[in-house]
């Protein structure tokens, strides 16, 4: 094995701020070997208080795609702009993490330059855009899968994929058996509601203000109801701040995801990653998202081709907490899902065990550590 003579270079590109956390745990894993590594890429803070040098921090632009056309020429510029540094600079090994959309483009750049690519969080090809899988086999060495079920559907369309197990849930102690409730003594008078409203900044355009609501509408029928809400980071934190309704009060905490679910005795979670680390904490939920009305009667309900849009849900195989994916208007059937699960201790009991069912083999593997040998394997 290399020693410390020797030193590697690594590119890596992170669009969002999950994928910068993500690139940022292994970062800081690959650190931990005899390897001498010098990381380059474009990604986030969290990357580079681990050791990465940015060219740009993308993680701050992060935008749902329905807002994305606006930002077609700053990202296309930012393409350019790493295929020339791909072509000017040793580069050992590229890695892309999630954001399909745009790490396709680097991942095709970085082929033309001749360094092979690894894809960290495997593009959700299964659920739509299937045809893209012809650029996976293009421009993709080895993809590194967080869902258990996505190596085989890859293995069989000819990608060298392995699960690695879920980077949300690499900090958790073993065994999360710990977080289920019985929920007997629960009285949903006293209700602690946890609100998490995403991290992109489009998401908490849509979600921020109707979660507020639903929370107020609760309150009024369980006088004695507190709220938390989950901030991403700081920055994230004065947004949401400056956005809080008038009549609406909570607590914040930041990055906290898990440990906040765990206290609380139900969640109002927007669609995303969050859902998973809610589900480890065995927290019953309900999920909601906003998309565009147009683009998804015309594109988007043509698409997508599972029968549920959360990843809970795909997971279970089945509505195990409500999904409201697209919300457009109306919150009455939100608050109605959760008064009804609320005053249901049985239910919530019974979703809290499926929950920690659910998450437990995403837990089993700690993926910075699996991902950090693969990343070693394929520099040798």
């Amino acid at each position: 094995m290399p020693g410390k003579a020797k030193t590697y270079r690594i590119f890596i590109s992170a669009a969002e701020p999950s994928a910068d956390a993500h690139c940022a745990g292994l970062i800081s894993a690959l650190q931990q070997s005899t390897y001498g590594v010098e990381f380059f890429g474009v990604g986030g803070p969290k990357m580079a208080a681990a050791g990465c040098k940015l060219l740009e921090d993308t993680a701050g632009r992060a935008t749902m795609i329905y807002k994305a056309f606006s930002r077609i020429g700053y990202y296309y510029g930012l393409i350019r702009r790493i295929s020339r540094f791909l072509k000017s600079n040793k580069v050992d090994l590229v890695i892309v993490c999630d954001s399909p959309s745009f790490n396709f483009h680097i991942a095709k750049a970085a082929k033309k330059a001749g360094v092979k690519t690894l894809f960290y969080v495997a593009p959700q090809l299964w659920a739509w855009a299937g045809w893209r899988i012809r650029k996976m086999q293009r421009y993709c060495d080895k993809l590194c899968c967080i869902l258990p079920f996505e190596e085989n559907w890859f293995r069989q369309r000819g990608i060298d994929a392995v699960f690695v197990g879920n980077p949300l849930l690499d900090d958790l102690p073993g065994g999360l058996s710990r977080y289920r409730r019985d929920c007997k003594s629960f009285e949903s008078k006293s209700l602690r509601l946890a609100i998490m409203p995403g991290s992109r900044a489009a998401e908490i355009d849509s979600l921020w203000e109707p979660m507020q609501q639903i929370a107020l509408r609760i309150k009024g029928k369980h006088a004695g109801a507190t709220f938390v809400t989950v901030a991403v980071d700081d920055e994230r934190e004065k947004v949401l701040k400056t956005r809080q309704i008038a009549a609406f009060e909570c607590d914040y905490t930041v990055g906290s995801v898990v440990s906040t679910a765990e206290m609380a005795d139900f969640a109002l979670v927007a669609s995303g990653s969050a859902t998973l680390q809610v589900a480890a904490a065995g927290c019953p939920m309900v999920i909601m998202y906003q998309s565009s009305r147009i683009l998804w009667h015309l594109v988007g309900q043509w698409l997508v081709r599972t029968k549920y849009l959360s990843l809970v849900n795909i997971l279970a195989g089945k509505e195990l907490v409500p999904e409201f994916m697209p919300y457009f208007t109306s919150i009455d059937p939100i608050v109605q899902n959760i008064e009804r699960l609320v005053e249901d201790r049985d239910s919530l009991a019974q979703i809290s065990g499926e929950l920690i069912k659910l998450a437990e083999p995403l837990a089993e593997k700690k993926a910075r550590r699996e991902v950090a040998k693969i990343v070693m394997q394929m520099l040798e």
